[in-house]
């Protein structure tokens, strides 16, 4: 009788564990949507990048 690979049971469960925690952080961001508008979103927020008339331009400039 062949001995058993513990190795490999061990090796299943946690890609199992692995793969169940996948799916519950994909059902998680799905729900994110459903939240309320609080928050503004990227496109909402003005643009930090551009430079503002009273501050100084890049050094090169």
């Amino acid at each position: 009788m062949a001995t058993p690979n513990y190795g490999y049971e061990k090796r299943q469960r946690e890609l199992a564990k692995k793969q169940k925690k996948e799916e519950k952080l994909r059902a998680k961001a799905h729900r994110r949507p459903d939240e309320p508008q609080g928050s503004q979103s990227a496109d909402d927020q003005p643009a930090s990048d551009a430079a503002a008339p009273d501050q100084p331009g890049p050094a090169g400039a």
